[in-house]
């Protein structure tokens, strides 16, 4: 956890100013917006099977493409995703899911998914680890649609708007290299605090208690 989270800082810390010059160029001579929204919605569509940091994803769709259109090319990659992966987990179950997500990691999650059912859909899309393993849990226990659907659509329009907005007002905010690094430490954390909580309520093994007294020792 460490090294990830000195990826962002130390290239910010020693190559600032260089990082600044290259996004400015880029920004000169962008590709165009549609091929940009285009990579931005295939990257995250494709969140479930391969490790693509979304967060960052998003944050640079938003300072690439603007605020509006980074925010709905995001959420559509999102939605695509978590669609995708709900709909594969239905069909073919605990191989597709034992594949793809940790046992510990599906551990953690089936156990806050029976404490918090569907809300664990709308907080945990944030979370890296959370948001795939929720999805595939969900769907293995083929949970119906219409309960699916509506937490994670809001929960992906939340975290577009959030890191679309990042992105898109990156210089105001401090420049684009800082605000790569805040989108990828944030969710680095929230795995951290996911591992922490989840972890933190093992039931504890119960002491052996002393027999009661004798009728002699009485």
């Amino acid at each position: 956890m460490v090294i990830v989270l000195l990826v962002p800082i130390i290239p910010f810390l020693l190559f600032s100013d260089s990082i600044d010059m290259w996004f400015a160029a880029w920004q000169k001579n962008p590709p165009p917006p549609a091929m940009v929204a285009l990579i931005v919605i295939a990257l995250l569509a494709t969140d479930v099977f391969l490790p693509v940091p979304s967060s960052l994803v998003t944050t640079l769709a938003g300072s690439q493409l603007g605020a509006l259109l980074g925010i709905l090319a995001s959420f559509l990659g999102m939605t695509l995703g978590a669609v995708l992966g709900f709909a594969l987990a239905r069909w073919w179950g605990p191989p597709l899911v034992s594949w793809l997500t940790r046992a510990d990691d599906l551990a953690r999650t089936e156990k806050l998914s029976q404490k918090f059912g569907p809300l664990l859909i709308l907080a945990g899309r944030g979370v890296p680890v959370l948001a795939e393993a929720t999805v595939l849990l969900v769907g293995m226990h083929r949970m119906p649609w219409k309960v699916f659907l509506p937490p994670m659509l809001l929960s992906n329009l939340v975290l577009a708007i959030a890191y679309g907005l990042m992105g898109s007002f990156s210089n105001i905010l401090g420049g684009m290299p800082l605000v790569m690094g805040i989108s990828i430490v944030v969710p680095v954390l929230l795995v951290a605090l996911f591992r922490a909580f989840s972890g933190s309520g093992e039931p504890a093994t119960p002491s052996p208690t002393a027999p009661p007294p004798s009728r002699e020792s009485q």
